[in-house]
């Protein structure tokens, strides 16, 4: 049965910025799941269910199609773009490495009114997964990981990080609630290594945060065995596994809610 949209409101009841409200209404049901990788996109369906014609609906899968997130094809017409296990690692790779580098800018950087923006949507992130609010999470880790870029005071990579998050959000959207709870301690993680200057940590922490939600997701993909753990799904699938080393695994564990992490030296900057 094809995904609903669930809006609550026809968006052609409002005429103001229709174009880009029609291209945010597709690219957060594709974000959230709501529209399903492989899932075809009609275009009068979908205009009937937002309320407006079919010309903003066409242009919106133009829009989602040049952000990587929708797929055209002669056959199928317009879907919802799918990843295989290759295209998904690779992708990880890249996104791993851009963050690590961006999160070693952000703790060189340390902008204080930018680590407090950081501060205050991790806070509603942790709020939200005690609150069992797994419906705002999505969202909210868009803007911990836009802010984050932000804090990086690096344009070309910012930019880099935001048309690879938007390509690859998909990736990055568990919906367990122990990986979601996980997700907004290894944030914490990462801000704490940026709040102390810790270029080595920042960088090592976020890397490995992209890396660990990418191994659930190419795990999600198939059937795990149960017996399974992490180290051994990471080397499954190629990815780098902070057990293979010591000094990497202890930056790489999150503190439990509550206790402190061991202090770190802090890294001089390097020019």
């Amino acid at each position: 049965m094809a995904g609903r949209l669930g809006n609550s409101k026809r968006l052609g009841d409002d005429y103001l910025s229709l174009h880009g409200r029609v291209i945010e209404e597709l690219r957060q049901a594709i974000l959230s799941r709501r529209l399903k990788p492989g899932e075809r996109l009609v275009e009068g369906r979908l205009a009937d269910e937002l309320g407006v014609s079919r010309n903003p609906v066409r242009e919106a899968i133009r829009v989602l199609e040049s952000e990587g997130l929708v797929e055209v094809t002669a056959r199928r017409g317009a879907s919802v773009v799918t990843m295989s296990d290759e295209e998904a690692r690779e992708t990880i790779e890249v996104r791993a490495l851009l963050e690590g580098q961006n999160a070693r800018l952000a703790a060189r950087r340390r902008e204080e009114s930018i680590i407090k923006r950081i501060a205050a949507v991790l806070k509603q992130g942790n709020e939200a997964v005690a609150a069992r609010r797994y419906d705002l999470l999505s969202d909210l880790n868009q803007q911990f990981h836009h802010e984050l870029a932000e804090a990086g005071r690096n344009r070309v990579l910012a930019d880099l990080l935001k048309r690879l998050r938007e390509r690859t959000a998909m990736l990055f959207a568990p919906t367990d609630p122990v990986r979601q709870a996980r997700t907004w301690d290894e944030h914490a993680a990462i801000l704490r290594a940026i709040i102390a200057g810790d270029e080595r940590a920042a960088a090592t922490l976020a890397a490995e945060h992209v890396m660990r939600a990418g191994a659930d997701f190419l795990s999600s993909l198939h059937v795990p065995d149960e017996d399974a753990s992490l180290e051994q799904m990471e080397a499954k699938y190629g990815l780098p596994s902070a057990s293979s080393n010591p000094e990497r695994a202890l930056a790489t564990k999150p503190a439990r809610r509550g206790e402190a992490r061991p202090a770190t030296r802090r890294r001089k900057t390097e020019d």
